[in-house]
C-alpha cells in the first residue's frame, strides 16, 4: 500500500473530514462511474454513490489491506449496492437467456459460439461495435454486466473481480467467458 493510502486510511479510521474529502477526491469519479455502469439514471447513481461512501467511512475499521487493495475494497461495496438496489428498486426485467428452448428451431442465434467467434466481434471492435457492445450490456442481469464493466471498463484482475463479487477467479473466468459469448448472440440478434 502506498503511503498516501496509509495516511488517507489512517484519517478515515479516525473519522478525519480532511481524509473523507480527500478519499471522495480520490475515488469518487471512479466509484460515480462503476455504479452509473449498472443502474440506470444519473439520480440512482449519485444516491448510491452517497451510499457507498457512507458505508466506506462506518465500515473503514472493516478494511484489511491483507485481503484487498482499498480501490478494490471499494469497488466491493459499490458493487454490492448496485446489485442489491437493483434488486430490491428496480421492475422486473426479463433479460436475455442464453440457454435455447427444446424444439425452437427459430433461435438460430441462440446456437454455442466458439472462442474465435467471440474474439472477432469483441477482440478488436469499432464504433459500430462498441454501440452494439453497449446496448448488448443492457439486455445482461446486473451481475454479468457488473464483470464485463470491471474486466473491460475497470480493467480489474480476474483475482480482484472475484474478490469484489465474493467468488473465486476460477468461476470468474468462467462466467467472464460466457457472458462474453452471450453478448456476441445478443449483437448478432440486434443486427439481425
Amino acid at each position: 500500500m502506498t503511503d498516501k493510502n496509509t495516511d488517507l486510511i489512517r484519517g478515515l479510521r479516525e473519522q478525519s473530514p480532511k481524509a473523507q474529502r480527500m478519499a471522495l477526491e480520490r475515488y469518487g469519479s471512479y466509484v460515480f462511474a462503476q455504479v452509473a455502469r449498472l443502474v440506470p439514471g444519473v439520480e440512482n447513481a449519485e444516491e448510491l454513490y452517497q451510499d457507498v461512501f457512507v458505508k466506506v467511512f462506518k465500515n473503514i475499521k472493516m478494511y484489511d489491506e491483507q485481503k484487498s487493495s482499498f480501490r478494490t475494497w471499494i469497488s466491493r461495496i459499490a458493487y454490492n449496492e448496485a446489485v442489491t438496489w437493483l434488486r430490491h428498486k428496480r421492475p422486473t426485467m426479463i433479460y436475455f437467456e442464453d440457454r435455447q428452448e427444446k424444439g425452437d428451431s427459430s433461435r438460430e442465434w441462440a446456437e454455442e459460439l466458439t472462442d474465435a467467434e467471440v474474439e472477432e466481434t469483441l477482440g478488436h471492435p469499432n464504433g459500430e461495435t462498441v454501440q452494439l457492445i453497449r446496448a448488448a450490456l443492457k439486455h445482461l442481469p446486473p451481475d454479468e454486466r457488473a464483470i464485463i464493466t470491471m474486466f473491460y471498463y475497470e480493467e480489474m484482475s480476474l483475482k480482484e473481480i472475484a474478490f469484489v463479487t465474493e467468488s473465486i477467479p476460477t468461476t470468474v473466468a468462467s462466467k467472464l467467458s460466457r457472458t462474453r459469448k452471450k453478448i456476441c448472440k445478443i449483437i448478432k440478434m440486434l443486427q439481425s
